[in-house]
Parts: structure tokens; C-alpha cells; sequence
């Protein structure tokens, strides 16, 4: 047995060059820095994801993270200014995973790339730190999702469907909208009883587009409830890289205390274009349009933490809406397709239908829910039934029909209850609305009673049904809204006061 572990001892050695019993060491020295990677020698106490401490020139200790563990160096990146690193600097490990301080004083809070104050007001102190990396929860402890997310966002809530704990991709060219649906979800949440906590991660961001959104959430009301957690341009790419991880860290808090939380990437594409660029200088290996090969583990880690817990974990639950920018709308390219494979469905938004007017310019075709609607009430999944399908044919029919003019009554009467409905699903930004308006406007449309109406009213008459329902009929709406769905008698009272609606007031 002796001359097994002997033999075993002196294998380790020839193999990693070092003894088995020798000390090692938690200091080490700068060997090598250009653009905040820095690569170290000497330092062999030293876990992944370990934060250490930087001596500058001027004694001043600045804090980085180690990323590449190699056989005799150490490549790592700075989280802060590295203008008084020099070669030979001394290096100390600290013995900490990479974490953050995160409590209850956050909500309303913009903060940097690693949880530190960016809005002026104190730095978040908390007694426990939260590592920024972590196992995403088991199945054991998690729940189907089947409580729907509203965002008020009538293309959304009746089509593609958000349930809490889903992973909905947010996706499109530049300038398409991609964030104005996720800004209304958001602004929503203030109509729930118990207004859902939001996190926003804005990254690679320019630090007055974040400044614009801050103002636009408070004039709104929902800074209350929601943490902005901001990496901008002009940040190094470490902070780029790790402010997701940090919003979801900030996510995961609430979620332990029960709560329900939504948690917004704004952009992942800028978030893979930081990793790319440390990743290259840490010279890791290249792979498809330069990305190193674990691109895919990066967003799937950060992604798989969204999720519903069982309530014997607390009930809990971390929605998550990913945002990824796409190139001439090229869906299949190596991001978009990674994304949209770990995520339960997209959002896809078209430069076409953004400029022909159609705001929110959702296509209905490549846009998918895989939780469908199990996260729906009944009011909406009753009414928004076959709409999908509707506008899906309705799309198709209107590019035949530009070729003839001879249509059968069935085919234009399609065409027409089409246009409605595509009008219909025209919404302005900051105008969400709430699920039980949204169905009682789907019905009268999808229904029939609208189809006296001229195309360019819809939204018009939209507006003043739901006014006339508010002040002359508002148990209608109450009674959808408490039971969640339409129950035969307020169907049946529903159907004569919309029929009287559009007759004697609306026409009149």
C-alpha cells in the first residue's frame, strides 16, 4: 500500500512539477496588464471566480476577479481603474468567491456594474454578501409556471402569454421597440395589488439613455418597486460582463423572501460582446464569430436561475426577459439562436411592421409562448382563442389579395375582422392596459360588433367603449376582473350593452 501511494506521489509531481507537500502560496506578482486582463505568476492558492486584491503604485487596493486558472499563471480582470497597476505589483488572494451586498434598501436605487451606488446615495451595507455566481434551483423545488405576468401590452398578454417563472426572449433589429415593452411591463406592475419588484439591467447602455429611463420610471411611479443596475459604455467590459449576474443576484434576494420578481437584460448581445472581447485578451481559444466555445453556458447559467419555487421553498418566482439585438433581422445567427434555445419562447419584433405603423411591431409568426396559455386567465384565454391563428391567415390573405381585387364574402369578410384586429393591436408606449379591459376589447372586435366601425376608428372606438364601461357599466369590468373570466351573465349583459354601445352612441 505504501509503494502505491509512493508511486501515486511521484506521478502527481512529474505531472504538475511541484510537490505534494509543498506550501502554497496566496501572493503573487503582475507578470503581465493591458486593457484591465491582467496575468499573474506565483499565486497557486486561488479559486475560480475568486476575488483578489490589486496593490497599485500609490499602495491603493483595487479588486479584480480570477478567471483563467493555467498551470503556472493566473489570468484575471480588474473591476476598477488599473491606471496605477504596473508590472511586478503585488497580488493577494482574498479567499472569497466573487459576491455583492444586497438588503431591502436597493429597491429604487440605481446601481453599478457590482452593486456599488452610481445614483449619489450610500453604498447598499448588508450583513450577508450573495455570491454572484450560483446552482440554479433543482427541479425538486420548483413549480410549474401557471400565473400569468401581465404586461399590458395587448399583442402580449392575448398571444404570447408571460406566466412568473418564464424566460421570455425579447428580440429584434435596432431601434424596433425591444425596450419599450419591456419599460411598459414594468410601468405595469403598479396596477397588481402587490406591485411585482423589477430589475433592469441595462448593458454597454449610454449613461444618458439610463439617465432618461430613471426619470420616465419615477414620473410613472415605478421606481418604488424597481432597481436599476447599470453597466454603460463607457464602463470597462469586466463590469459589462458581470452586471447581469449581479441583477439576478439582486433577483434571487427577493425570491428567498417569497416575493415575485421580474429581472430585464438589456442587451445580451452587448453582454456576449464583453465576454468576447476579455475572453480574447485572457487568450482563450476562438470559436464561431470569435466567441469562446462556453458563450452558450454563459447566458444558459444566468438564465436557468429564472424560475418558480414550490411554495415549501418559499413560492418565490424570478421572471426573466432577456433582450437580444439582431443584424437585418437574422434570427438564425449564433447569439439569437442560442438565446432562443435556452429561453421558453420570444418576442420577435420586424423592421416592416415598425414602419408601416404597427407598434408594438410583434410578428405573429415568429413569435412563440411555450408555456401557452397555462399562464392565461380565463377571461383572456377565452377570448384570444384562435386570434393568433386569425391574424396568422390574415397576413397571408392580405398579400394574395393585393393581386386580385375579385374576393368571395368569406374571404373579405376575413380581411376586414383581420384589419380590426391588427388596429386593434396598435398600442402607444406608457398606455398598458389592464387584462380585464384588454379582454372586453378583444371580444367586441373578435366578436363582430366592431365590424360596422371604419379600420382607422378601431382604436378610437376601443378608447370609448372602455370610458362607456368605466362610468355607466363599471360591474362589468369589476366582475371580470374579481371572478378573472367571463361568466355567462356578465357575457350575456356584456354582449347587449357593447351592441348598444355601438349603435346608439358610438354611430350616433
Amino acid at each position: 500500500m505504501n509503494n502505491k501511494e509512493s508511486i501515486i506521489d511521484t506521478i502527481k509531481r512529474e505531472i504538475t512539477g511541484i510537490k505534494t507537500d509543498a506550501k502554497v502560496a496566496h501572493t503573487g506578482r503582475v507578470t503581465k496588464f493591458a486593457d484591465g486582463v491582467v496575468t499573474i505568476s506565483g499565486l497557486g492558492n486561488v479559486a475560480y471566480n475568486e476575488m483578489l486584491d490589486f496593490i497599485d503604485s500609490k499602495g491603493m487596493t483595487i479588486q479584480g476577479v480570477a478567471l483563467n486558472l493555467e498551470e503556472d499563471s493566473v489570468g484575471a480582470i480588474l473591476l476598477g481603474d488599473g491606471s496605477g497597476i504596473k508590472e511586478g505589483g503585488v497580488v493577494n488572494s482574498t479567499g472569497q468567491t466573487l459576491s455583492v451586498n444586497v438588503d431591502d434598501s436597493v429597491i429604487g436605487r440605481v446601481l453599478g456594474g457590482l452593486g456599488t451606488s452610481k445614483d449619489g446615495g450610500p453604498e447598499i451595507k448588508s450583513a450577508t454578501r450573495y455570491p454572484l455566481e450560483k446552482i440554479a434551483p433543482g427541479v425538486i423545488t420548483r413549480e410549474g409556471v401557471n400565473q400569468p405576468m401581465h404586461t399590458g401590452i395587448k399583442a402580449i398578454d392575448a398571444m404570447i402569454p408571460i406566466g412568473r417563472g418564464q424566460r421570455q426572449l425579447i428580440i429584434g433589429d435596432r431601434q424596433t421597440g425591444k425596450t419599450a415593452i419591456a419599460i411598459d411591463a414594468i410601468i405595469h406592475q403598479k396596477r397588481e395589488k402587490t406591485p411585482t419588484i423589477c430589475v433592469y439591467v441595462a448593458i454597454g447602455q449610454k449613461e444618458s439613455k439610463v439617465a432618461q429611463l430613471v426619470e420616465r420610471l419615477k414620473k410613472e411611479g415605478a421606481m418604488d418597486y424597481t432597481v436599476i443596475v447599470s453597466a454603460s459604455a463607457s464602463d470597462p467590459a469586466a463590469l459589462q460582463y458581470l452586471a447581469p449576474f449581479t441583477g439576478c443576484t439582486i433577483a434571487e434576494y427577493f425570491m428567498a423572501q417569497g416575493k415575485d420578481v421580474l429581472v430585464i437584460y438589456d442587451d445580451l448581445s452587448k453582454h456576449a460582446w464583453a465576454y468576447r472581447q476579455i475572453s480574447l485578451l485572457l487568450k482563450r481559444p476562438p470559436g464561431r464569430e470569435a466567441y469562446p466555445g462556453d458563450v452558450f453556458y454563459l447566458h444558459s447559467r444566468l438564465l436557468e436561475r429564472a424560475g418558480r419555487l414550490s411554495k415549501e421553498f418559499g413560492g418565490g418566482s424570478i421572471t426573466a426577459l432577456p433582450i437580444i439585438e439582431t443584424q437585418l433581422g437574422d434570427i438564425s445567427a449564433y447569439i439569437p439562436t442560442n438565446v432562443i434555445s435556452i429561453t421558453d419562447g420570444q418576442v420577435f419584433l420586424e423592421t416592416e411592421l415598425f414602419f408601416k405603423g404597427i407598434r408594438p411591431a410583434i410578428n405573429v409568426g415568429l413569435s412563440v409562448s411555450r408555456v401557452g396559455s397555462s399562464a392565461q386567465v380565463k377571461a383572456m384565454k377565452k377570448v384570444s382563442g384562435g386570434m393568433k391563428l386569425d391574424l396568422a391567415q390574415y397576413r397571408s390573405l392580405e398579400a394574395f389579395a393585393q393581386f386580385g381585387s375579385d374576393l368571395d364574402p368569406a374571404t373579405k369578410r376575413q380581411l376586414d375582422r383581420g384589419s380590426r384586429l391588427t388596429e386593434l393591436l396598435k398600442q402607444s408606449q406608457f398606455a398598458g392596459q389592464s387584462f380585464e379591459e384588454q379582454a372586453i376589447a378583444i371580444y367586441a372586435i373578435s366578436k363582430g360588433f366592431a365590424d360596422v366601425v371604419e379600420v382607422s376608428k378601431i382604436r378610437e372606438y376601443e378608447a370609448k367603449l372602455i370610458s362607456f364601461l368605466r362610468t355607466s357599466h363599471k360591474e362589468i369590468i369589476e366582475s371580470v376582473h374579481k371572478e378573472n373570466q367571463m361568466i355567462e351573465a356578465t357575457e350575456n349583459s356584456l354582449k347587449e350593452i357593447i351592441a348598444d354601445f355601438t349603435t346608439n352612441y358610438f354611430n350616433k
